[in-house]
Formats: structure tokens, sequence, C-alpha cells
């Protein structure tokens, strides 16, 4: 049975499993990239649910796996050489994930760089431009009256949904046949911004074509349906 007992997070999120991954997480666009991935590759893991309404990202114990107070984060009792390995940032597990199954990336290594370029992609600009678009349109930010916020983050999203859309052209997947991790990073963000943002008009979606067909397939994947709700909310 795999020692967890160096990763402070597992005193107050304990293991029942500790020879599996443990992830901590909920399924916001963010969290529901890992547990996609999981459901997607097979790997045995086991979720912690952790309730960023009740600030338990920012305990002691949480930021002992990630200082940078956000989820998800993994420790996978199996790393490199055996060893565990706490990692966190969404990008950086689904990658990990991805190199150490064999899975959904593309083994030529011009085509494997490309997705995660396109990773880059959602981490550096289509995530943090939705999720501002959201925070102005239906959380506390909706109250400002001044809305040239709204307005920059609504213009903003529409000019990366039509970089997604362009790259969709005559593609069932950002990499053409093959669904890698670079669909699995996306699918999550443009779910919620027709979803539970409600901000499809905002952006004009109805608009694109590519996209809603990407969309629709990767909803259609039996691992994305389970991943999406994972881990289950109390």
């Amino acid at each position: 049975m795999a020692d967890l007992s160096s990763f402070d997070i597992t005193k107050r999120w304990p293991a029942q499993n500790p020879d599996v991954i443990q992830l901590y997480s909920l399924p916001t666009p963010n969290g529901v990239k890992v547990s996609i991935m999981l459901e997607e590759t097979g790997l045995d893991y086991e979720p912690h649910l952790i309730n960023i309404g009740e600030d338990e990202t920012w305990t002691p114990e949480f930021l002992s796996l990630n200082p940078n107070g956000k989820i998800p984060a993994i420790i996978d009792p199996n790393g490199p050489n055996g060893e565990p390995l706490g990692l966190f940032e969404s990008g950086a597990i689904i990658q990990y994930l991805a190199e150490k199954t064999g899975k959904f990336l593309p083994a030529d290594p011009a085509k494997r760089i490309e997705a995660i370029q396109w990773v880059y992609f959602q981490m550096g600009g289509l995530g943090p431009i939705l999720g501002q678009l959201g925070f102005f349109h239906k959380f506390a930010g909706k109250e400002i009256e001044d809305k040239r916020p709204l307005d920059r983050y609504r213009k903003e999203s529409k000019r990366l949904l039509g970089v997604l859309e362009t790259r969709l052209e005559g593609r069932d997947w950002i990499m053409g046949d093959e669904y890698t991790i670079a669909d699995i990073a996306s699918l999550g963000w443009v779910r919620n911004l027709i979803g539970f943002y409600d901000a499809g008009d905002l952006v004009d979606y109805e608009e694109f074509k590519n996209v809603p067909a990407w969309l629709e397939r990767g909803l259609e994947r039996p691992a994305v349906q389970r991943g999406v709700n994972i881990p289950t909310r109390d």
C-alpha cells in the first residue's frame, strides 16, 4: 500500500485507497478537464470534493499541495520512478496523464507539440477570458454599472471562439480525426459558456457552425458525460 503520509492534504481528505490517484477537485470547467481525462484513460482514482464556496482551497492542507489555492490537484501514488507525485494546474495534469498512459496525445512529435499548443491556447486565452465573461455576466460583476469590462470580455470571447471555429473547419476534433487533450481542455469551458453562464447570446453563439458541432460530439462521449459530474456535489 502506498504511503501518502508526507502529503498534508490527506489529513483533511483521507485516501480510502492510497494506491490509486487522488483527485482534489470540483466539477468546474477547469476541474472537469481532469475528471474527464481520468474517465477517458480508465485510470483508477479517488475523487475528493473541494468546496471552493467554503474557501477549502485556502486551508493549509490544500495549500500544501497547491500553493496557488486552485482546483484541481492530484496525487499519483505511482508517479515517475515509482514515487508519489503531487501535481496542480489542470493543463499540466492532463498532459501528465496523457504521457503516463500513452493516450490522447499524438505519437508523432510534431503533432504532439501542436496538440499541447492548443492546450496552452485554452489555458492562456479561452479559459481565462470565458471565465471573466461569466464573472461580469452572471456573478458579482453583473452589479457593476460600468459595462465596459463586460463588453471587453464579450468581444474577446467571441474572437477566441472564432479562432476555434476556424481551426475546426474540416476537422472533427482540434487535431483532426484524433481526439486529444486539446479537446478535453476546452470542452468544459464552451459547455459552461452556453450552459451555466447562459452567455451564448452575448457572443452570438448561434452564428458558429463548427464549434457547436464539436461540442456536441464531445458531449456524446460516455467518459465526458461521466466526467462533467465528478466529483459529485453534495
